[in-house]
């Protein structure tokens, strides 16, 4: 049940981030030279997304400009444009320490990124470990 939830959620917030931009005269209006760009980013407590209900989630849009309700949406997308959109080429902070605690955090990212559909799991040891990683994308 846990996680038929948690994926109604993430398919919803999905298509409104996708679909939301579509609607009314925009969908007439629309001459955007730009591959659609929006995800969905959870992150929760557990050693998966299966185990793990969602404590967070936000939505990013990066073409054709920054939005969404993710805090830092611009650096975000420029974090993901330098990594060519490849989430694990994201590297952690340099001289960030954090304890080896095992608190597993998991993060998700699920939507269209330049055009392609991307869906993207990651766990890390504990809050910190996931802080480390890239500067802005997993800091919500």
């Amino acid at each position: 049940m846990r996680n038929t939830a948690r994926w109604a959620a993430t398919l919803g917030l999905a298509a409104t981030a996708v679909c939301g931009p579509l609607t009314g005269p925009a969908l007439a209006t629309s001459t955007s030279l730009y591959a659609p760009s929006a995800l969905v980013l959870t992150v929760g407590h557990g050693d998966n997304s299966a185990l793990a209900t969602p404590a967070r989630a936000v939505t990013l849009t990066c073409a054709p400009r920054p939005s969404g309700t993710h805090p830092a949406a611009a650096e975000a997308c420029a974090e993901l444009r330098s990594a060519d959109g490849d989430f694990d080429a994201l590297g952690s902070r340099d001289g960030m320490a954090c304890t080896k605690q095992y608190d597993p955090v998991v993060v998700t990212v699920d939507g269209v990124w330049q055009g392609k559909r991307v869906s993207y799991e990651r766990t890390f040891a504990n809050e910190c470990v996931k802080n480390s990683y890239g500067t802005s994308l997993f800091a919500f």
